[in-house]
């Protein structure tokens, strides 16, 4: 049933759709009196569209601006009050794996990982919302001061209370999809190593904004290319001129190490079928290439007497490839070939066992990366469910796998993150490409915890959240990709450690997660809450000493009290209530580079001296601190 407005037309509007019609390079978005984003005239372009000379205006210059920009850099900046709790129940293989998943805000979670990631990052793949008009855009509250922002960032809720539904009534407003994008895309260029790059899946709606902020992000000279992937096998009926494709976007973080950051594609059945040996080369199969070049250069225009000794001169309008020497060396090591009866025109060997890969280009067809219909098929086959799709249109495996290969190699421990994790396909892919080539790639996903439809078939199977599914997928992927390969357990990181986004484990503390924990041992930090667990506080410690959250971590008691051992001694905490001087002992006589203890362990101020005491004669070297 329609519901009528009770109230008179919004002319105003009315007027503004008028002249849409007319000028629509005159309509532009501003914020009304609540701050809500909403159609709006530029009135100094128009005048210039109703003048026959140019008008005076403000000062023109190149820029990207939109309503809430400013808001949405300084959320870039403003810190938080938060932490990663690890969630051991939804993880597998805990104590041995390296791989995240963390669920949360992904803007919380950028911000938690800059310390311990920062610059550490080999690639970031992300398939943020398009702004569609029947997708979804995080509402995020930008405040005005820290004070405000960290009043206004608490914690969210299953209820998916940071999405708002982005529908085709509102206009897809250009200024929400960028200002929620800004400021992710400012933190993950700073989780980027020199030779990392970001590749961001996107569609016609809003890739020409996407192409303008990463170029003010990363920087116009940063742009790598812009990938066409086939995402459809044929037309949808429905439309005259119907959207086959989609666009994958990629940066890097410094554009002189591009070449170095991009690794060939590995050469497929089809690549080597190409390669042959005709005239029996002890190297082995050779493909061969074109030995001219067009134009005449005087130096590289001599006559080649082939084997047959036929002379031969470049074609009309070419030039040799190189000069003669060069020519000459290459020819008297045999690699080129002349024909069957050894009279042609030059043409240069390329061996196959002279191959370690092959070159990408940026149109990607669904027979090699796949196409949105493999994506859910893949995604049904993993949870038995024919018919019944719990994601929209997750992509395909191959083709994040296709990223995988072009931006990693598989003889370093490559990190790999995706802060809009949806569907898991990431943490397939990876997984997936390290039980081919035997990389030990290591993966990093973020999901919010958005609600499920609750009529939908996922919410009917159990789920409550896409942060819950996610890592089923995951689970289920692992268990796939290690049937497929025949990977024995353990021998390939399929598991992950699960977190969760939450407040500080600080009560009463405006603090910034950098500053948690710098007090020495007679100094008191904040009094932590009593809903915290002693891993809890140790993956806060983690946080705050910048320290990788995937590093091997061995529990042990000393004397009666839980110490934990974090990479083999570089960390070294206790929490327990009662910190005792035998327990100080032993940990000093261990010399670990930092050690950490909850304050109100030790009795009094006596106690916390004696403790530092011990260190200085034992450890002088141990950086020793409390919580």
């Amino acid at each position: 049933m329609e519901k009528r407005a009770l109230h008179s037309p919004d002319q105003t509007a009315h007027n503004i759709e008028r002249i849409a019609e007319l000028f629509p390079q005159v309509i532009t978005e501003s914020r009304d009196a609540e701050g809500n984003v909403t159609p709006a005239v530029d009135f100094d372009l128009l005048r210039q569209e109703l003048s026959d000379h140019i008008v005076e205006g403000p000062q023109e210059r190149y820029q990207l601006d939109w309503p809430g920009k400013r808001a949405a850099a300084f959320a870039a900046n403003a810190p938080i009050a938060k932490t990663l709790r690890p969630v051991r129940e939804e993880s597998v293989n805990f104590d041995t794996t390296k791989n995240l998943f963390i669920e949360g805000d992904n803007l919380d979670a950028l911000k938690l990982l800059q310390e311990s990631y920062l610059g550490k990052v080999k690639l970031i793949y992300i398939d943020p919302p398009y702004n569609t008009g029947s997708d979804f855009v995080y509402e995020d509250d930008f405040g005005v001061t820290t004070r405000d922002y960290l009043a206004a960032s608490g914690q969210i809720g299953v209820d998916g209370a940071r999405f708002v539904a982005n529908v085709e009534s509102n206009g897809r407003f250009h200024s929400d999809w960028l200002s929620m994008i800004l400021p992710r895309l400012k933190l993950a260029r700073m989780l980027l190593a020199p030779d990392g790059l970001i590749f961001i899946s996107i569609d016609d709606h809003e890739v020409a904004s996407l192409r303008k902020v990463a170029d003010e992000v990363f920087g116009e000279g940063n742009f790598v290319a812009a990938a066409i992937w086939q995402k459809r096998t044929s037309p949808e009926a429905r439309k005259r001129l119907a959207a086959g494709h989609e666009y994958v976007i990629v940066y890097t973080r410094d554009s002189s190490m591009t070449e170095e950051a991009l690794s060939p594609l590995p050469l497929e059945d089809k690549d080597r079928e190409a390669f042959s040996n005709p005239d029996g080369d002890p190297r082995g199969p050779w493909g061969s290439s074109d030995f001219t070049a067009p134009g005449f250069r005087p130096n590289q225009m001599y006559k080649i007497t082939t084997p047959s000794g036929a002379v031969v001169d470049p074609p009309p309008g070419r030039c040799w490839m190189n000069l003669e020497d060069e020519y000459l060396r290459q020819a008297a090591e045999g690699r080129f070939w002349y024909g069957p009866k050894g009279d042609g025109v030059p043409r240069r060997k390329t061996y196959l066992a002279e191959r370690n890969g092959k070159s990408a280009w940026t149109w990607w067809p669904n027979a090699e990366v796949g196409h949105t219909q493999e994506g859910t098929r893949e995604v049904r086959a993993l949870f038995d469910r024919d018919g019944e799709t719990y994601f929209d249109f997750p992509k395909p495996v191959r083709l994040i796998e296709r990223v995988v290969q072009l931006a990693t190699r598989p003889s370093e421990q490559h990190i790999v993150v995706d802060f809009f994790a949806g569907s898991g396909t990431t943490a397939h892919a990876v997984m997936h490409v390290n039980a081919k080539d035997g990389g030990d790639r290591r993966f990093v996903l973020v999901q919010i915890p958005e609600a499920i439809d609750r009529g939908s078939a996922a919410a009917k199977a159990g789920y409550g959240t896409i942060a819950a599914l996610s890592r089923d997928r995951v689970r289920r992927a692992a268990e796939s990709v290690m049937h497929s390969a025949r990977v024995l357990a353990g021998g390939l990181d399929t598991g992950f450690r699960a977190f969760r986004v939450d407040t500080t484990s600080f009560a009463d503390t405006l603090r910034t997660p950098g500053d948690l924990v710098q007090a020495s041992l007679v100094e008191m930090t904040g009094n932590i809450k009593s809903d915290r667990s002693a891993e809890d506080l140790l993956f806060q410690v983690l946080l705050d000493w910048a320290l990788d959250l995937s590093l091997p971590i061995t529990r042990e008691m000393i004397d009666g009290a839980e110490v934990y051992s974090v990479d083999d001694d570089a960390l070294i905490a206790c929490f327990a209530d009662e910190v005792t001087d035998s327990v100080i002992r032993a940990i000093a006589k261990r010399q670990p580079l930092r050690a950490v203890f909850k304050d109100s362990g030790f009795p009094d101020d006596a106690a916390r001296i004696n403790a530092d005491q011990v260190f200085r004669e034992l450890s002088p070297e141990t950086e020793v601190r409390a919580i």
